[in-house]
């Protein structure tokens, strides 16, 4: 008998996750459930100083370029729609999203959003700045479409 063989590798398709956002958010609503706020803050906290090791150290050598590369690149694989601004300033880089992808593709599903799924972003964002020389700040959370601003700045120097 003919036995046909294909080889295929995780590197010859498209990257895209989508997937994972909607698992996060169930993760998000459990943890929540079960272990309250602290419990999620502890939980994102600890996948940010794990998960983005190497874009924070990129960001300590490179400085806001490495964040500025890492989300455009992450943005032209999701989709959504976002601007990524560089200013005069070097030291100020602005991600507008109007339409969050992780937020649309959740909602597609019909699974309701978990309480403080901003948190995914914003304390994440703080903690890839934890004992670096920036901020991480984030405004204008839509929960229906995931819009929001994140800004990273340079931090005041201390007096």
């Amino acid at each position: 008998m003919l036995h046909l063989r294909m080889d295929r590798r995780a590197s010859d398709n498209v990257y895209l996750h989508k997937d994972f956002h909607n698992a996060l958010n169930l993760a998000i609503q459990y943890l929540s459930d079960n272990f309250g706020e602290e419990g999620v803050k502890d939980y994102l906290r600890f996948f940010a100083r794990n998960y983005y090791s190497i874009l924070k150290a990129d960001l300590m050598q490179r400085g806001l370029i490495a964040l500025e590369e890492h989300y455009r690149k992450i943005y032209d694989l999701e989709g959504g729609d976002v601007t990524i601004e560089r200013t005069e300033d070097p030291d100020e880089l602005t991600i507008t999203v109007r339409v969050c992808p992780a937020v649309e593709h959740i909602r597609k599903l019909g699974t309701p959003l978990a309480p403080n799924y901003e948190w995914t972003t914003s304390v994440v964002h703080e903690t890839i700045c934890e004992d670096t020389p920036w901020r991480a700040e984030f405004s204008n959370w839509d929960p229906q479409t995931g819009a929001s601003i994140q800004r990273f700045v340079r931090k005041e120097a201390k007096k």
